[in-house]
């Protein structure tokens, strides 16, 4: 069997999330492996493409997982990694890729929100520095005050210290969005 070409696949990660309703997501896509690049210079393979493609889900319609069929944000959470994990495995899977990069790339979007080992983590917290540094302002036009605090802080608390420093020098123009992000800093 002919290994797959991994450029085929980032290709196609691609072109799935620039058909996202979600406006910010081929952004926060990429903007998550330039951040994961600046935590880990180092970064295999597998990050980079875990990095471009853990949120894939969101960007096909049928496939996506809803918030509200949950009962908690974790859950929704959780269920969203492991469905990005299952497309992305397809994905490889159809462009013939080697199967243990396969295996890894579907382990690292399937514990990309709750971390757990040193890859993953850098996976997390580059993900989490993107949704700070590019999604912030959108989520917070789609849903309102209340909605965003607490997700926020669902973020923000994920943070190891040093990154939750670099989230605090972020600036934004929205400014009662600046305003409510130094209360919320203070109260966490």
């Amino acid at each position: 069997m002919k290994i797959g070409n991994i450029d085929c696949v980032k290709k196609e990660i691609e072109k799935i999330i620039k058909k996202s309703s979600v406006p910010e997501d081929l952004i926060h896509s990429k903007n998550t492996l330039e951040w994961l690049l600046k935590l880990k210079p180092d970064a295999d393979e597998a990050l980079k493409i875990a990095a471009l493609g853990h949120d894939i889900e969101r960007a096909i319609e049928d496939l996506k997982v809803r918030c509200k069929d949950y009962k908690t944000y974790g859950e929704f959470k959780d269920a969203h990694a492991l469905n990005s994990a299952k497309i992305l495995d397809r994905i490889m899977r159809e462009f013939n890729i080697n199967k243990e990069l396969v295996n890894d790339i579907f382990f690292l979007v399937r514990s990309h929100e709750t971390g757990g080992t040193k890859r993953v983590n850098f996976l997390r917290d580059a993900d989490s520095i993107s949704f700070f540094h590019v999604n912030l302002p959108y989520y917070f036009i789609r849903n309102g005050v209340e909605k965003t605090k607490k997700r926020y802080l669902w973020g923000y608390k994920k943070l190891p210290d040093y990154l939750k420093r670099v989230v605090a020098e972020f600036s934004y123009r929205n400014k009662e969005l600046k305003l409510l992000i130094r209360t919320w800093i203070d109260d966490s």
